[in-house]
């Protein structure tokens, strides 16, 4: 149902006419991040003249007024006003596309309407009935919404045919554990086909992201080095300064093992990990990531806290300023057992990566925004400079996804001089120093690619599962033990101690950029 062929290295990247239908269209991803994405899209030419977009929500609107709110909203939004002016035309012509149905799920005849209403505007501008459903709804709203849909004939069998599509995106995360993610699989499948579905993960929408496959494949330089025989480890981190802020019953909920290692951090493991792929097909890509991931040596219950460390954030300062803990934050328990951080060690049982451990750590509260791959080399066997006490630094690869984007690698220097002594020097690339082109924001790229029907950058069913089979054993683990004495980290700090000393018994240490 692709409509365009080999979509991952196509140069031109505009899809054809079709309607993309955003359920949840009063909530704060859609303000903050749909609208600018679809905005930014538009103006620079990647949306087809004919489109519709269509809100829809239990919220009061009219097309009118949800196309005020929205104007307003993004008059402040990141990157929007760089190329345009979000109060003239560009913004007038943009959201002249734009209506709004107001609508329940659970509402047969308010379905009904919708399906009215979408045929309407596809008749008044001549389109086909092409429509990619984004449901920007909670978790637990999912199935319901799906069966809805399903039942007013929006989505599954009544909308294939050779000249018509209906594709649904679906925001992460998805299921609670690996039962849950079997179930909403299975529920998935009995409606829609796989190539209709779209598991998404803005984390996998980054340039940076994305890059790791360009650069890993592209140069030869480094291709032989990526094994056991020549990397000691790898470190995957994604540090936030922020707090839980509005998010605290979410994330009472969720924590940040379901919340960022189970799909952000595991994701870019797998991109780090894999084989190369047979093509740059999505298939070829998305069967080499579910074998890094299937790949996986399992980390069972008992052995959960052995191979992971916890925290959760005190009171502390942020850039000079001070900051209430975690358990203060508003729909937090006071005596709330919730994980703020987490690393985790996992092992990768294949011929590539035998013995050598990958760090996975995420945190809220940290000392500062960091999200990178950070690949530490062997040192040398021997040390030939008889007159250096000890061997030089390892050599370091550090692939930076935000908020610095760019690559940096860090290798040993003589010093001058007539002494013998070594330096560790930088080489270091920056997105905007080397192109001028600007990096399209996470959501615009898998819009697109949504659009255009190329699941390259998109979750497939059996890779979703994988990784919860190696995540649930770890929440199982944690249940059964006493968890850790919280807060244990106080806000602006790089975490808690006891991940700094589990990493120094084995004579490494975090990479804190």
């Amino acid at each position: 149902m692709s409509d365009t062929p080999n979509l991952a290295i196509a140069s031109t990247r505009v899809p054809n006419p079709c309607t993309v239908v955003i359920f949840g269209a009063a909530g704060d991803l859609v303000t903050r991040k749909l609208m600018p994405s679809l905005f930014h899209l538009a103006f620079s030419g990647h949306l087809p003249e004919r489109i519709n977009i269509v809100g829809v929500d239990r919220v009061a609107h009219t097309t009118e007024t949800y196309r005020t709110e929205i104007a307003k909203g993004n008059i402040r939004a990141p990157g929007v006003g760089t190329k345009a002016d979000p109060n003239g035309q560009d913004w007038e012509r943009f959201l002249q596309n734009l209506t709004y149905v107001q609508a329940d799920l659970s509402d047969s005849t308010a379905l009904a309407n919708l399906k009215v209403h979408l045929e309407t505007e596809e008749r008044g501008k001549g389109m086909p009935t092409k429509r990619l459903m984004y449901l920007s709804l909670p978790p637990s709203v999912f199935p319901m919404a799906l069966k809805a849909l399903h039942a007013a004939e929006l989505v599954g069998a009544a909308t294939r045919s050779k000249d018509s599509w209906a594709r649904v995106i679906v925001e992460k995360p998805f299921g609670r554990d690996l039962e849950s993610a079997r179930t909403l699989n299975a529920l998935t499948k009995s409606m829609l086909n796989e190539d209709e579905t779209y598991r998404i993960d803005h984390y996998l929408g980054k340039e940076t992201v994305q890059n790791t496959l360009f650069f890993r494949f592209a140069n030869a330089i480094f291709e032989p080095l990526w094994n056991f025989k020549y990397i000691d480890h790898v470190q995957i981190t994604a540090a936030e300064p922020l707090g839980v802020e509005k998010r605290g019953g979410y994330y009472e909920e969720a924590g940040t093992l379901r919340d960022m290692i189970q799909n952000h951090l595991m994701q870019v493991l797998a991109l780090v990990a894999m084989e190369p792929p047979v093509s740059f097909e999505a298939e070829s890509i998305r069967d080499e990531k579910v074998k890094v991931l299937k790949s996986l040596r399992p980390i069972p219950p008992e052995q959960a806290t052995a191979e992971t460390r916890r925290g959760q954030y005190g009171a502390g300062e942020i850039d000079g300023q001070p900051v209430i803990g975690y358990r203060q934050e508003p729909n937090v328990k006071p005596d709330s057992k919730t994980e703020t951080y987490v690393a985790v060690r996992a092992f990768i049982d294949n011929w590539r990566w035998s013995g050598v451990p990958f760090y996975l750590r995420a945190g809220k509260r940290m000392k500062r925004a960091d999200t990178e791959v950070c690949i530490r080399f062997k040192t040398p066997p021997f040390n030939v400079f008889k007159a250096l006490e000890e061997l030089p630094d390892p050599n370091l690869l550090i692939l930076q996804i935000q908020p610095n984007d760019g690559i940096e690698l860090k290798f040993e220097a003589k010093v001058p001089g007539s002494d013998v002594r070594v330096k560790s020097v930088h080489m270091k690339f920056a997105y905007p120093d080397g192109f001028t082109e600007e990096s399209p924001s996470a959501y615009e790229r898998l819009l697109i690619d949504a659009m255009l029907g190329d699941q390259t950058l998109f979750l497939r069913s059996d890779e979703v599962e994988a990784a919860w089979r190696f995540i649930t054993p770890i929440h199982e683990g944690w249940a059964a033990s006493a968890p850790p004495d919280f807060p244990n980290y106080p806000a602006g700090s790089f975490g808690p101690e006891t991940s700094d000393q589990w990493l120094a018994q084995e004579g490494r240490r975090w990479h804190n950029s």
